[in-house]
């Protein structure tokens, strides 16, 4: 069994910096997509962005250029560092780790993040 503990979360200004981070811990594959998505409230949950664990990223449009995802295999973490918060990216943040060679798909609990004056 894999469990995903985020943390991070909380309120910001608009204009403000935020960094996300979670840390996955049982049995992990070494080949693994570790991400974050969020979902606001009415809406669909969505990719914010991912990254393997060769280092190749993927953002959503309308992050890229002030997000940046990072990983650290060794300690099996990844980090989302939010800056240029805007109000629209007030949302619930889910962490994800996927083993496509296994077919797993697992996600942590959600951090808050809340952008507001």
């Amino acid at each position: 069994q894999v469990q995903l503990v985020e943390s991070g979360g909380g309120l910001v200004q608009p204009g403000g910096s935020l960094r996300l981070s979670c840390t996955a811990s049982g049995s992990i594959s070494t080949i693994n997509d570790m991400g974050w998505y969020r979902q606001a409230p009415g809406k669909e949950r969505e990719l914010v962005a991912a990254i393997t664990n060769f280092g190749l990223t993927t953002y959503a449009d309308s992050v890229k250029g002030r997000f940046t995802i990072s990983r650290d295999n060794g300690k099996n973490t990844v980090n989302l560092q939010m800056n240029s918060l805007k109000a629209e990216d007030t949302a619930i943040y889910y962490c994800n780790l996927v083993m496509r060679a296994y077919g797993y798909n697992y996600w942590g609990q959600g951090t808050q993040v809340t952008v507001s004056s």
